[in-house]
């Protein structure tokens, strides 16, 4: 290996290292691994609608290293790791970390996988996918949390998340096709083209139901020959789905 490509592999390995350092001796962690018990707490209290008992530990690990203070508004940090959501701006929200928890754990990714999400919001679903060593490409509509989220992720050294802005009803058909879905806003109905760009085998989690009451997450599976089954998991309140479609 020539001396500057050595160079600039060690100049990466120590950034990598100082970005992990960064996120585990921030000030933070007492208050993160209480958050990680309550997600713990929340689903044993759910576990009638949800059948989990227990989540994955890798989930709930990366819940307690992903620094949920840098994602949020700088006057909300002292409450960054109370379970529950906080208003980001633009009438959108960073979600509450159960469900955060959750919907990552219902996609049962493995490292590797490609994932889109829409709704990027803060970018903190994105994060916590790509420290589980997920591709991610994300969506957002409001072009203001586009652009913040995509700087950063970038700057928190979350090189495995691509951000888009656009309108997320319609996927990211040129990325296509997924090893999961996630999506972060409540849509009347399951959108076509995302059962689309869903691969055989694959999950898509999203709320479904009308806007500003209580919805329902599902569990969306595409089997081998893409025939398509829904499982409702749990009543949820998400902010809506916007954009130009029905």
């Amino acid at each position: 290996m020539p001396r500057s490509a050595r160079r600039a592999a060690a100049a990466a390995l120590v950034l990598a290292l100082a970005l992990g350092a960064a996120r585990a001796e921030d000030g933070f962690s007492g208050p993160r691994a209480r958050m990680v018990e309550e997600i713990r707490a929340d689903t044993a209290l759910t576990r009638q609608w949800t059948d989990r008992g227990e989540l994955d530990a890798r989930v709930l690990e990366t819940l307690g290293r992903v620094p949920r203070h840098r994602f949020v508004p700088r006057a909300l940090r002292p409450a960054a790791y109370e379970n529950r959501p906080l208003p980001i701006g633009w009438g959108q929200t960073i979600s509450q970390p159960f469900i955060v928890a959750l919907m990552t754990d219902m996609l049962g990714v493995a490292p590797g996988d490609t994932v889109l999400e829409i709704g990027t919001g803060s970018g903190y679903q994105a994060a916590v996918l790509a420290d589980l060593g997920v591709e991610v490409r994300t969506v957002e509509i409001v072009a203001p949390l586009a652009v913040a989220a995509a700087l950063r992720l970038r700057r928190l050294g979350y090189d495995r998340v691509v951000v888009r802005e656009g309108d997320g009803y319609h996927g990211w058909p040129e990325q296509a096709p997924f090893d999961a879905i996630i999506v972060t806003a409540a849509a009347t109905h399951v959108p076509p083209p995302l059962v689309r760009q869903l691969k055989p085998g694959g999950r898509m989690v999203i709320p479904v139901g009308q806007r500003f009451r209580v919805q329902q997450l599902l569990l969306v599976e595409k089997d081998a020959l893409g025939e398509v089954r829904l499982r409702h998991v749990l009543p949820v309140a998400f902010v809506p789905l916007t954009g130009g479609h029905d």
